[in-house]
């Protein structure tokens, strides 16, 4: 890729509308700002269950044919967002959804989860190389909340970070790169806990309600090292949660996964700087997740 942004923001998930759920205001924002923001899903989500009667027969035990269905929501999401580079890890349905934790499908040929890591890893790293973004956005160690695809996106984009970065690895795929900052979605407990007091106090219909414990990557607020003030681009992230209308259901502020549960909708959104150097001064938060970066030095120059 030529004449590249000035700043460059790398997001890897593991199926469609993680995205939109954990990062959709911060993907708004960045890429209102101008910068660029790639997106690589690594899965089409064919396991996910479908919430729409209506669309029940794509399902994996009846048609299969909710993969490419997917393709088309996550392509409907970003255009809400504002996205306009969004790929599939090694090409769309070159990896398959692994299905829950300890299901048959985990072990199937071809699913992410029986992937060898580095395998997965090298067709990422050479994204990296070709965008070379500042800041990548990625699942801790246990994929937020135990998702066996999750967890792999997790390993598999830690380890492309390091083989974009490593000058002996295959130079047929760019030049290295090192990604100066990676980040964790995390979400601070206190703002979980109030968002789930708000969702009680609502009066809003769901058949129950999710509990704190459901939420992917809720920690102590000691951990969070980053927040994004998401708020002016809330109905941007309504839309594109919207849009995933097979896996997602949104009442207002809320919305509920295929376990019909309800869980608030966070237009700020939170992370945890893993690698790099913080940009905030010492006990604060970053409000920028390329602060530190020479980019994000310039920006505060000229501001």
């Amino acid at each position: 890729m030529t004449d590249l942004p000035a700043r460059r923001l790398l997001l890897v998930h593991a199926h469609p509308d993680d995205e939109s759920i954990n990062n959709g205001a911060t993907m708004a924002k960045y890429a209102a700002e101008g910068a660029l923001v790639t997106l690589v899903t690594c899965t089409l989500g064919e396991e996910g269950e479908v919430i729409s009667p209506g669309l029940a027969h794509l399902a994996p035990d009846q048609e299969d044919c909710l993969g490419p269905h997917r393709i088309g929501e996550l392509a409907a999401a970003m255009k809400e967002l504002g996205v306009d580079d969004h790929r599939f890890l090694g090409g769309p349905g070159r990896f398959r959804d692994s299905g829950m934790m300890g299901v048959e499908q985990n072990h199937r040929e071809g699913a992410f989860w029986n992937t060898d890591v580095d395998e997965a890893a090298t067709h990422l790293a050479e994204i990296i190389r070709s965008v070379r973004p500042q800041v990548m956005i990625t699942y801790d160690t246990e994929g937020g909340y135990g998702h066996p695809d999750h967890i792999q996106a997790h390993r598999v984009a830690m380890r492309a970070a390091d083989l974009a970065a490593e000058s002996a690895f295959r130079r047929d795929l760019g030049e290295p790169h090192t990604i100066p900052k990676i980040y964790w979605n995390r979400v601070p407990r206190s703002v979980a806990d109030e968002g789930f007091a708000r969702l009680r106090a609502s009066g809003a219909e769901f058949p129950g309600i999710a509990d704190v414990g459901d939420v992917p990557g809720v920690v102590d607020d000691e951990l969070i090292t980053a927040e994004i003030d998401g708020e002016p681009y809330r109905q941007q992230k309504t839309a594109a949660m919207r849009a995933h209308a097979t896996q997602i259901a949104v009442n207002g502020p809320f919305f509920a996964l295929s376990n019909d549960l309800g869980q608030p909708l966070f237009a700020r959104e939170y992370y945890q700087l893993v690698r790099g150097v913080s940009g905030a001064p010492e006990g604060e938060r970053e409000t920028d997740l390329f602060a530190g970066t020479a980019v994000g030095a310039a920006a505060e120059e000229h501001s």
